[in-house]
């Protein structure tokens, strides 16, 4: 879904807690009404404690220092027979990793308060426009090739030069498009994480007869690199919907190296067919799957399912759901050095919010909008909902872009903080997060800006896609 005044339509917004309205924090949950400011941790005291001085005073009788000679080598002894008798590694009750994962190493310079930030944006690529730029994502095969991608149906490959920047078109299946409400259209784009070798994109787009949601793989040109063949398509998954709203549309591939899709609650105003809270839906999830084969054998489906997905081994779920209950995840992001999946979840009438995605995890919808009640609109049942780590209503905003987690070397003070914003207003917001709470939140800038979506380079450092342009983050 695009960030539009049309598109995420007047039901959705985003955050600004780090205003010091007062008004605004009694709208916030409970968490922040009484830790809004900065947590201040107490150091705990080690439960390790020193050997007394003297061993007269504790009654017990110790070894003379011949018998502690005698036992030491009998010990050495001990340990050499077990180590020449086999040659093979005891077992280790070591977790097995699920990924290699080699965390990006933060800068060493202390992080500085948010609210000392304030942040700048400069316009990258300024001889260049596009219509309707949904996504921006950096090609691994060099650091000055990046892809745009337009609603319409067309990605661009974006190329630095001494004699200035150039758009090839990489790739155009604005034929395979559908473009009949403002929401729909080309909204998510991923590269293979080996895409320098195999020259692998996934496209997430809306098409009609049926009305749905296509996944599908397509394949760069082995002989010309800025060029994709839309006959090299590969349909992975197939959603169909009954409205041309909240179709979701980001894909990012986890650490684990499986592909996350974002998928929308199907539309319709407050989610008339319950498609969030219901578990045989791929509606109002963000989906798991194993796309590494896809294509590979005959007969093989577009993916396979990660047997560690939550639901696998329920028959009352699909097993390719790794998290419910969302209404429109329009931008999540993995942070590189920790792992977590944040995700901005675009609101109804009146509350956006930032989640942190868990495994399994039932984030409200459409029982809850976020920290509140949304139907019934009093005494909802909230048990075991995963709420919001921080939400803002629709004084500040219309719809939240989810951003990413800051692991950049430019702006140092930075380091560690997640950013996000408002399609609506264009507050940019930063908040910092310990794993149990947000411990700070403020506004980083005002943009001005219709930010429908953000991007990360290889280096960490942050970009935003605005309707008038692209921009990099500089402090």
């Amino acid at each position: 879904m695009l960030p539009n005044p049309v598109i995420f339509t007047p039901a959705s917004c985003l955050i600004g807690l780090g205003s010091p309205d007062p008004s605004i924090k009694k709208a916030l949950p409970p968490i922040w009404a009484s830790d809004c400011a900065s947590q201040n941790l107490k150091t705990q005291s080690s439960s390790i404690k020193p050997l007394p001085r003297s061993h007269a005073s504790s009654g017990r009788a110790y070894p003379s220092p011949a018998r502690w000679s005698a036992l030491a080598v009998a010990c050495l002894l001990l340990m050499l027979f077990a180590a020449c008798t086999s040659d093979e590694p005891s077992p280790s009750n070591a977790p097995i990793p699920t990924a290699a994962f080699s965390p990006t190493p933060s800068p060493t310079t202390k992080p500085s308060p948010l609210s000392a930030i304030a942040l700048r944006l400069e316009r990258i690529f300024p001889n260049l426009s596009f219509t309707r730029v949904t996504n921006l994502v950096q090609s691994p095969t060099g650091p000055g090739v990046w892809f745009v991608t337009e609603q319409s149906g067309r990605v661009w490959a974006l190329q630095n030069s001494p004699q200035g920047a150039k758009a090839t078109l990489f790739l155009d299946i604005t034929r395979n498009v559908l473009r009949l409400h403002n929401e729909e259209g080309l909204l998510g784009l991923a590269l293979d994480p080996s895409y320098a070798g195999n020259g692998y994109l996934y496209l997430y787009y809306s098409a009609a007869n049926p009305w749905r949601n296509v996944l599908a793989r397509f394949t760069r040109s082995p002989d010309y690199p800025l060029e994709a063949d839309p006959a090299s398509e590969l349909v992975i998954l197939e959603v169909e919907k009954s409205f041309g709203n909240h179709n979701g549309g980001q894909l990012a591939f986890g650490p684990d190296g499986y592909l996350y899709v974002g998928v929308g609650d199907g539309g319709g105003q407050g989610d008339p067919y319950g498609n969030g809270q219901s578990r045989l839906s791929f509606l109002g999830k963000i989906l798991r799957l194993d796309v590494e084969g896809a294509g590979k054998s005959p007969g093989v489906s577009g993916y396979r399912i990660p047997t560690d997905n939550p639901f696998v081994a329920l028959s009352s779920a699909r097993g390719e759901l790794w998290a419910y209950g969302l209404r429109n995840p329009w931008r999540f992001s993995f942070d590189p050095a920790t792992g977590r999946l944040w995700a901005g979840d675009v609101g109804q009438a009146q509350w956006e919010e930032v989640d942190v995605i868990k495994k399994g995890g039932n984030y409200g919808w459409n029982v809850r909008e976020g920290d509140h009640c949304f139907s019934p609109s009093q005494g909802c049942d909230d048990q075991g909902v995963e709420p919001p780590i921080t939400e803002y209503s629709h004084a500040l905003g219309c719809s939240i872009t989810g951003g990413y987690v800051y692991r950049g070397k430019a702006i140092p003070g930075l380091a560690g903080a997640y950013l996000y914003a408002d399609y609506c207003s264009g507050a940019l917001w930063g908040l910092r997060y310990d794993g149990k709470r947000v411990t700070e939140q403020a506004t980083l800038a005002e943009t001005g800006l219709k930010v429908i979506s953000f991007a990360q380079d290889r280096d960490g450092e942050l970009y935003i896609v605005a309707e008038d342009g692209l921009y990099r983050l500089i402090g």
